[in-house]
């Protein structure tokens, strides 16, 4: 086990798949010097440039080259910066990417990871604080994943470049400085979620950055006797459906927790498919639908707290 922070971990997991193939390459603007949030550091020194290659601005270009490179035979890292970024090449994924292996009857396949930080970036405002994983999951053809630790960061990032199928990869921005064991032994499945905590009263399931307070709202219900069972998604698509309604069915009742803005967030699918199959009773908790606010103050209005996701569960409970 080695102590890394989110970032580290994320390098040491491209570094692993680069030395391993040589058909691994990482292109985007400014990963020549290490990424804006030290996600790529070392790499240019380490493998050249012919594959930690630094981009023009042009979202559209970036996709497109990486889908491009990806038919070719190559497994290319995309990197967008940040998600609210990445609308400016949506065409070469929606388009290009996520429908190539369907509509060419599989004669060519697009194993691209395509990195898009999501959520809430504080004091970055509307334009940079965006959690957009619901648009992601609605797409046919794309693999979604949410990292929340820097053990997942690791794993799930690997898993991803082996996946064979474009990867939506959504690191969170506020996580990349969070510290934590990692095994790089360990290996990770993608759709498999992880119980984070065993409970029998309440199923809470969340994902990304949002489980720490999801994490804490647990201990302080844990000291009123009340058992939540606290589950990390990990992978929004595909969702591991069996982990989280076989924990609905013991409970009865389920609450799922996201930073995305609640209206046709994913929340609502993993909530309407419990009670669908399980006939749970089903609670659901996201941010308002507003723009997140420069201010602090603004800001706080879309930011799901403690306070918040206590006053849900009791509600679920009740």
């Amino acid at each position: 086990m080695t102590t890394m922070t989110y970032a580290e971990a994320a390098v040491a997991a491209v570094s692993h798949e680069m030395e391993a193939d040589p058909n691994v390459v990482v292109l985007g603007e400014d990963v020549g010097r290490g990424g804006i949030f030290g996600q790529y550091k070392g790499l240019l020194q380490r493998f050249g440039a012919e594959r930690v290659i630094d981009t023009p601005i042009s979202e559209a270009a970036i996709l497109g080259a990486g889908v491009g490179m990806a038919l070719a035979g190559l497994r290319p890292v995309v990197e967008m910066r940040v998600v609210d970024f990445a609308l400016c090449g949506m065409d070469e994924l929606v388009n290009q990417a996520a429908k190539n292996r369907y509509m060419f009857g599989g004669q060519g396949r697009v194993p691209m990871v395509v990195r898009m930080p999501n959520g809430i970036w504080d004091a970055s405002a509307a334009q940079h604080s965006q959690s957009l994983e619901a648009w992601f999951a609605h797409l046919p053809g794309v693999v979604v994943v949410a990292p929340a630790t820097p053990q997942d960061n690791y794993s799930l990032l690997r898993a991803a470049l082996a996946c064979g199928d474009p990867v939506v990869y959504l690191e969170h921005k506020t996580l990349w400085g969070s510290a934590g064991e990692v095994d790089v032994t360990q290996t990770a499945t993608l759709g498999r979620a992880r119980v984070l905590r065993p409970g029998r009263h309440l199923t809470l399931v969340s994902w990304s950055r949002q489980l720490q307070a999801c994490a804490q709202a647990c201990d302080v219900l844990a000291a009123d006797g009340v058992e939540v069972e606290l589950i990390d998604l990990a992978t929004i698509w595909p969702w591991d459906r069996e982990t989280v309604l076989s924990s609905c069915a013991r409970s009865g009742r389920l609450l799922v927790v996201h930073e995305a803005v609640q209206v046709a967030g994913f929340g609502a699918e993993i909530a309407a498919t419990a009670a669908e199959h399980v006939g749970c009773k089903v609670r659901r908790l996201g941010a308002p639908r507003i723009p997140v606010g420069y201010s602090p103050v603004l800001e706080a209005q879309s930011r799901i707290g403690v306070p918040d996701i206590l006053a849900a569960a009791r509600s679920a409970l009740a």
